[in-house]
């Protein structure tokens, strides 16, 4: 899949594609059914698929001091794209003078001259150009001018997660930050991942015989509320079953607030200095201070056993 970072990125050869926009954070099952549907018409007109998308978040440029936490980095996005059958991903950097471009102007500098658009797929809410005054409506109505079609894709996705509430990127993130990883995994299709290079901390967890991987997380990103849980922590390649804490270490007055990960039955693992990824499977508890080390001891070896059970349990049903 090729990686485009602006429209001065994208080959001077490139012919017509199918294209869709959006920031699509998280890639989620609702994501994916336009994507899919992306590549799907490209396939049926013989020519490539293309998904934009915007670095930073608009709402940053728009609105400064608003940006949302992220389900996924662009890097991590780009992979769960190539996944789905994409042949390229443009990365527009969003800065105000991009932001000032009308609906016109956008359809023309982008879908036009550069992507050579065939056909556009979009989801019914789509918006786009200068106080995104564009809509599906108005990309439809270009088409005939400039010879792209349009499909619109209906996203009446729902399951449990949320209460019913419809599949989406702001609903996603709320139910990480309650803490609700599954409702989180039922949306996306597959459990939140948080990604960042391992650091030094306080290396308590070796003192204590459970030593973690304690994760320098990417700037925005979408982390979980304070408490433990079952997951993963994958690094080099390697999946390996985790007992995962977050929060700010309350059994010795910490402040800051971290996201650690102890890889279970692993012994002698160097991860410092290591770019890893961590899956989150289920909430297991909170964040608790026990009256003792021993009892600290205590809870830890239960959710050892309790995250070994669940991972376990996981991967038996898939």
């Amino acid at each position: 899949m090729q990686r485009w970072r602006g429209l001065e990125d994208i080959p001077q050869d490139w012919g017509r594609s199918v294209v869709t926009i959006g920031s699509y954070d998280g890639v989620h099952r609702g994501h994916q059914l336009i994507i899919g549907r992306a590549v799907e018409r490209a396939h049926e007109l013989g020519v490539p698929s293309v998904v934009v998308t915007f670095d930073p978040h608009p709402s940053e440029v728009v609105r400064p001091g608003s940006h949302p936490p992220l389900l996924a980095p662009h890097s991590r996005r780009c992979e769960l794209m190539a996944e789905l059958g994409v042949d390229a991903v443009l990365v527009l950097p969003f800065t105000q003078e991009f932001s000032q471009l009308s609906p016109a102007d956008f359809i023309v500098k982008v879908l036009v001259d550069k992507l050579h658009a065939r056909a556009v797929i979009e989801g019914p809410n789509f918006r786009f150009g200068h106080r995104a005054a564009g809509t599906v409506a108005f990309l439809t109505e270009m088409g005939a001018t400039y010879d792209y079609e349009v499909e619109v894709i209906d996203l009446s996705l729902s399951g449990s997660a949320g209460g019913g509430q419809p599949f989406s990127s702001t609903l996603t993130r709320r139910l990480v930050a309650e803490g609700d990883v599954e409702g989180a995994a039922e949306i996306l299709g597959r459990p939140h991942r948080v990604e960042g290079v391992v650091v030094r901390g306080a290396q308590r967890g070796r003192e204590l015989g459970f030593p973690t991987a304690n994760v320098e997380t990417l700037p925005h990103t979408a982390i979980p509320a304070d408490g433990v849980y079952a997951g993963w922590l994958t690094a080099d390649g390697e999946r390996m079953p985790a007992a995962i804490s977050v929060g700010t270490n309350p059994q010795f007055d910490g402040t800051e607030r971290t996201v650690e990960a102890y890889a279970i039955d692993r012994v002698g693992l160097d991860l410092y200095g290591m770019h890893v990824a961590v899956d989150f499977l289920a909430y297991v508890r909170g964040m608790e201070k026990f009256e003792s080390i021993e009892a600290l001891l205590e809870a830890i070896a239960a959710d050892v056993k309790r995250c070994r059970e669940l991972t376990e349990a996981y991967d038996l049903g898939r």
